[in-house]
């Protein structure tokens, strides 16, 4: 009703303005907003922006708008105007009719506005040398959520995920591995494949610092020991053997980078979540020499003395970036370069998305423009969804040094967390242990996926586990409670005899609190649509804690089962019935699980 009202105003607008014989071509956008309480009407326009344009006084222009709505067929009831805002109240028989298609579930928007276009998600391209962490989460959440996101808008969506699976970083791990006297695995040692690389990635740092300070104390300058150590020469040594397909290294690199898959699907499956490509750097990064060497050709890249090939982009406010080193090793952004190619290639998709953190910003920046000087891609078709780090409250988290909370670790607290908490109210003793034991997973994800996903992607976040796993307030776990108190309230019905149904033939006349959930119902295919086209599934969620609390308020105030008018009760079943389905709607599409017990 939002985007009818704004749609008919603007056109009733351009009519009066044209009555008037004053410009309409360029009238200020059409207001539509819910009245604050307290303020009579249902939709409240804003007239302020148009009585001096329009050269009207706030009722005459109210009531030609009145007049329009009529014209057209929305069923206005009243209105006022009340210092420049004109209060719309649309009859109870609209309400109830609203009420009746939502029970059908949420239209959402359809693919005939966005025609099966093809978009690429790639989320969450980790590194091969340690295991997935609390900032992993984030990206994940947002990426699958976006997926779901789009997909219900009418996207053709594919998900991809890149591992980073060689080079200096995977190198560390290698020789740590090799220096170690017990060289154990995952088998050997009952240690998870992934956090097990993740061991020798910080035993390799721990070494090196040990290495540098001796060379230090030996009188060598801090940067030339960081070069020179035995360990930092056997990583480019590493490096370079895997370049030139040295058989003994080519072994190790694929039995850790095999430690690592092993353990890093495990956690995807446990989340969750699936990919309809995976790529490896490995395997493109060959692609990415070639394009380089495409971009020589062309004059989009230069090579230098040493043999790296660099490409200009000053004049674009950026500087000289490397895309090939002078040994003929690739970086980073060699294997982007490719991988834009492979992916165009495979999928021929419009729109790519990247979901990276914020400190890669300048690196998408530059890769969006290489892409473009090499006609790999239109800027328009390329997104980088940059996220805020998080952080916890005790700080930021370091990889090399050991500090980073490991995301299995960290679904296991909030599993744990989950248990002390229904333990404590008693929430979960009707079920059996199987039961309680999956309620407290699902309950522990949901408290995690929330409150990352509630915040706007492009701030920085401090994650609080105890914050996240409250049953109320705006929290994961509060979704799930009302979604299960809806679904209680649905079975006891069943129970009784009474089921969901038509309510427009009822005549009863919903009160602000029906009406305010009916119209926040109303709002979804707007959200949705907002929260695709801003690439945020926090828009999604804070209407989604909207809805619950609106409900919640609703329920404490209204009795539905104990009611004893049968009109009543039916409107309010309904209603319940309607609600549930938009909670479950919405918190499935940021990946959570609506429960039916709690």
């Amino acid at each position: 009703m939002i985007q009818q009202l704004q749609q008919e105003a603007r056109l009733a607008l351009q009519t009066f303005a044209k009555a008037k014989k004053v410009d309409y071509e360029n009238l200020p956008l059409v207001q539509v907003q819910i009245p604050p309480s307290g303020m009579k009407g249902h939709f409240t326009l804003v007239l302020f922006p148009f009585l001096p344009r329009l050269q009207a006084k706030p009722d005459e222009l109210a009531a030609f708008l009145a007049n329009h709505f009529i014209g057209k067929g929305i069923p206005i009831d009243a209105w006022e105007v009340v210092k420049g805002f004109f209060n719309v109240s649309l009859s109870p028989s609209y309400w109830l009719l609203q009420l009746d298609s939502m029970l059908q579930g949420p239209a959402g928007l359809s693919s005939r506005e966005r025609n099966g276009t093809a978009v690429v998600v790639e989320f969450p391209s980790p590194n091969t040398n340690k295991p997935l962490h609390l900032g992993h989460l984030r990206n994940i959440f947002l990426g699958s959520s976006l997926a779901r996101i789009l997909e219900e808008v009418g996207f053709k969506v594919v998900r991809t995920n890149l591992y980073n699976d060689r080079g200096t970083n995977i190198s560390k791990s290698m020789a740590a591995w090799l220096n170690s006297t017990d060289k154990i695995s995952p088998d050997s040692s009952g240690i998870k494949g992934d956090h097990l690389v993740g061991i020798y990635y910080v035993r390799y740092s721990d070494d090196l610092k040990k290495q540098i300070k001796e060379l230090v104390d030996a009188g060598m300058d801090s940067e030339l020991a960081a070069k020179e150590s035995p360990l930092a020469r056997q990583v480019e040594a590493l490096t370079l053997a895997w370049e030139a397909n040295d058989a003994e290294v080519r072994a190790l690199w694929e039995k850790m980078n095999g430690w690592f898959y092993q353990g890093a699907e495990q956690t995807f499956e446990r989340l969750g979540v699936c990919f309809d490509r995976v790529y490896k750097e490995s395997e493109v990064y060959d692609l990415g020499r070639q394009t380089v060497a495409k971009g020589l050709e062309t004059g989009v890249f230069y090579e230098k003395e040493d043999g790296s090939v660099w490409i200009n982009l000053e004049d674009i406010g950026l500087d000289h970036k490397l895309v090939l080193r002078s040994n003929g090793t690739t970086v980073y952004i060699t294997q982007d370069l490719a991988l834009a190619y492979q992916k165009a290639k495979d999928f021929g998709a419009e729109h790519s998305i990247y979901v990276v953190g914020n400190e890669q910003d300048y690196h998408f920046k530059v890769l969006f423009e290489i892409l473009r000087r090499l006609g790999l891609a239109q800027p328009e078709g390329l997104f980088h969804l940059s996220y805020g780090m998080v952080e916890l409250p005790s700080g930021k988290m370091k990889s090399r040094e050991g500090t980073v909370v490991d995301a299995d670790d960290l679904l296991d607290e909030l599993k744990e967390l989950a248990r002390q908490k229904a333990d404590e109210q008693g929430r979960l003793n009707h079920l059996d242990a199987k039961e309680q034991a999956k309620t407290w997973e699902a309950i522990g994800q949901s408290a995690l996926r929330y409150f990352m996903l509630r915040v706007d992607p492009k701030k920085r976040m401090v994650f609080n586990p105890e914050e996240s796993i409250d049953f109320q307030g705006d929290t994961g776990p509060f979704l799930q409670y009302i979604h299960a108190r809806c679904a209680s309230l649905m079975r006891n019905a069943s129970s009784m005899g009474l089921v969901s149904g038509p309510v427009s033939g009822l005549g009863y006349e919903p009160d602000e609190a029906e009406l305010n959930l009916i119209r926040k119902m109303q709002e979804w295919e707007g959200v949705l649509g907002q929260a695709a086209r801003e690439y945020s599934p926090a828009v999604l969620a804070h209407f989604i804690y909207e809805l619950a609390s609106a409900y919640s308020g609703f329920y404490h105030g209204h009795p539905v089962l104990a009611e004893t008018r049968p009109e009543i009760r039916q409107f309010r079943l309904s209603l319940t019935a309607a609600v549930k389905g938009c909670l479950a709607r919405g918190i499935g599409l940021l990946g959570i699980e609506p429960l039916d017990r709690m």
